[in-house]
Order: structure tokens, then sequence, then C-alpha cells
């Protein structure tokens, strides 16, 4: 089994991740490999639809969007999680998510997706509604923990005396671990569902 982080802070060492970090500890434990890459220190600008992805099976900017896919493709499970700005993402992970998502062509079905969000206060659940909405458009399903994956702090390491946040990371491993386990064993005896030739739509036919 393996997961990529994706750690949406400016700051490596803040809170956002030392919620993932309560992640990481059940994670080993499990026997999960984990892979965390934090991308909100880095430059990254938003996509811009010039379909050059859908020719030439990458992004045209050329920067930790690209080194992410082939991480994202080996991946049993991806955890995304960002510290809340005016209640919602960091615009730096959801301008990653974006092209991430798009950009790569590579089935995400039955990849487990789980969602974290990491405030002073308020905005947590419109940020982990959100990025919650990367996963269900793409077929994975998603893991829930105890609460809303939720951990609160304002200055760097309060998050760690959140003892509630903390233990709904370590919950959330655990169930996602179990989820992704399970999949593994449906698909050796069932496979994946089957898929329908897709029907896209817009308003006028």
């Amino acid at each position: 089994m393996k997961v990529l982080i994706i750690n949406g802070s400016p700051r490596p060492e803040g809170n956002t991740a030392i919620a993932l970090r309560e992640m990481e500890k059940i994670f080993a434990e499990e026997g999960v490999s984990v892979e965390t890459v934090t991308v909100g220190n880095k430059a990254v600008r938003g996509c811009i639809a010039c379909g050059s992805c859908g020719r030439n099976g990458k992004c045209v900017f050329d920067d930790v969007v690209n080194e992410l896919a082939p991480k994202f493709e080996e991946a049993d499970g991806l955890v995304v999680a960002s510290p809340v700005y005016y209640a919602s993402a960091n615009a730096t992970l959801i301008a990653c998510l974006d092209r991430l998502f798009f950009s790569t062509g590579f089935d995400k079905t039955m990849k487990v997706g789980a969602s974290v969000a990491v405030a002073r206060r308020g905005g947590c659940s419109a940020t982990f509604d959100e990025l919650n909405k990367y996963f269900t458009i793409s077929g994975m399903p998603v893991a829930s923990s105890q609460y809303w994956n939720s951990v609160h702090g304002r200055i760097a390491g309060e998050a760690a005396e959140d003892a509630e946040g903390l233990q709904t990371m370590r919950t959330l491993a655990r169930n996602m671990t179990f989820l992704m386990k399970s999949i593994a064993l449906g698909r050796e005896k069932y496979g994946i569902p089957a898929k329908e030739p897709r029907q896209s739509t817009h308003f006028i036919r």
C-alpha cells in the first residue's frame, strides 16, 4: 500500500504538518508506505485551459504538478491537507490540484482520498468540502473519521494541543488503511466497477 500526502501549507513545519504527522505514524504502524510533498511554498500557477495535457500527457507548466503525477498514479490513496484561508484552501494547493487532476489521464477509480483542514477557528468544514470534490468527481472513495477531518491551531505548534483533532487524524489514517486494503482484496476477486461510455452533456443538448 502506498499513500501520497500533499501538504498545501507554505510552512513545512506548521500546524498542517503536525496534523499530517499523526497520520504518518499510523500509516507506518499499518505497513503503508508514505511520501509527503509540501506544495504551499512553491510557485504554482493555475490552469489556463490550453489543452496541452490532452495532447502531450502532462501539464504544459513543468513544475511540481508533473512531479506529483507519477506518484499519484502509483499511490493507492491520496491525502490533501490545507490551512484555511478565508474559509477556503490555500490557493496554491487549489491551483496544484486543478492541474494535477485535469492533466493526468490515468484511471483514478477506487484510489482512496482524504482531505484535512487546519484552522485557527472557522472555515474547516467549507475547506473540507472543497477538497473532497476532487475525489468525488474522479471515482475515488472518500475516507472518513470520527469527525470532520480538521485540526485547530493558530500559531505554529498549537495544533499539537488539539487532542480531539489529532485523534481524528489517527482514526482517519486507520480507516483509510482499512478501506485501501479492502479495495485491494475486492479488486483481486471482483475487479473494479464496469464503466459505461462517457456521456458528456451540457445545458443546450
